[in-house]
């Protein structure tokens, strides 16, 4: 119970130790398919779970073969489930979720949807954090064909997940004892996930200062 109490649900590495393989299918259940998922680490979830495939020891080892059916379920199925609630929640959608992130992703998502179409943007989606938790029930609420939204869903979830676990366990079996500094690795990627959506958040201040 005290470790319970203690998680931190931020850190990739507290999810992986109290949760192992499972807490990967709630959490990227959670990022892509509800709303207040937004804040969960996808991205240094996936890479660190890779990582610990290759070069964990003990409880941190993981299995690569439960991680990447881990992943990819939790993101297929939160996807669907996103946009589902989108459909049945429609234009109100926005006016229900009152966080200014949550807002600017689906100003963004729908952005995405009127610039790229829907195939690509929800592919995209998928490597921008907070987009690719709003992108799904705004999918939905635009009335996105099914069987568009499912196909590319799907393409785009299988290349997040397996792409990014395959890179971190990429990653720990080349670099011998990569796993003693598991906290830097995880903070570069971070970092480097963070990028998309720092880039986003300049341009929806720049669009904002010029009125367009």
């Amino acid at each position: 119970m005290t470790t319970i109490l203690a998680l931190n649900p931020l850190s990739a590495n507290d999810l992986l130790s109290s949760f192992g393989t499972i807490g990967i299918l709630v959490v990227l259940f959670a990022e892509t398919g509800l709303l207040i998922g937004f804040f969960l680490p996808g991205d240094s979830l996936l890479f660190t779970a890779g990582l610990l495939c290759a070069a964990g020891t003990g409880a941190l080892h993981l299995s690569l073969p439960w991680v990447l059916l881990a992943a990819a379920a939790g993101a297929l199925l939160g996807a669907q489930t996103g946009f589902w609630l989108g459909q049945r929640a429609g234009r109100a959608l926005e006016s229900r979720s009152g966080h200014p992130r949550l807002l600017a992703g689906m100003r963004r998502a729908e952005e995405m949807f009127d610039r790229y179409g829907p195939a690509k943007a929800i592919v995209l989606a998928r490597f921008i954090p907070v987009v690719r938790t709003v992108l799904n029930p705004v999918a939905g609420a635009l009335h996105t064909p099914k069987a568009i939204f499912a196909v590319w869903q799907v393409a785009g979830g299988l290349a997040w997940t397996v792409g990014l676990v395959l890179a971190g366990f990429a990653l720990g079996a080349t670099v011998p004892g990569i796993d003693a500094y598991l906290l830097p690795v995880i903070a570069a990627v971070i970092v480097v996930s963070l990028i998309p959506l720092v880039v986003e958040l300049l341009r929806e201040r720049r669009r904002t200062r010029t009125g367009g």
